[in-house]
């Protein structure tokens, strides 16, 4: 299913919605511009996010994006143990939905 081929598609998803497709680019181009932030960490934290969701094709892009903006690999590789200490906080403070005494429900809304 996640081919870099499939990426081609873009262009056709932009012709079906340009208006759309238009507002998101000019939006992604914003988020990832050097401000307050520089560009390598918007980068670094992209990569994080793109770890954390599994997205391939972000992975890629981000991890290009972030060497390219000075990213070193001992960077990369703290990034990668950020976004895995987070996934499993995530589990973590989830799992006190489904432990302990539960609230009496009388299926009535």
């Amino acid at each position: 299913m996640y081919d870099s081929a499939n990426l081609a598609q873009l262009t056709h998803l932009k012709g079906l919605a340009p208006t759309s497709m238009h507002a998101f680019e000019t939006f992604d181009r914003a988020a990832m511009a050097a401000g307050a932030i520089p560009r390598k960490y918007k980068e670094l934290m992209a990569l994080a996010v793109a770890l954390t969701t599994q997205c391939p094709y972000s992975l890629e892009v981000h991890r290009t994006n972030a060497v390219h903006a000075g990213a070193t690999e001992a960077e990369i590789a703290e990034v990668i143990f950020i976004a895995a200490a987070m996934r499993a906080t995530a589990a973590i403070a989830h799992g006190t939905h489904v432990i302990g005494p539960r609230k009496a429900t009388t299926g009535k809304r």
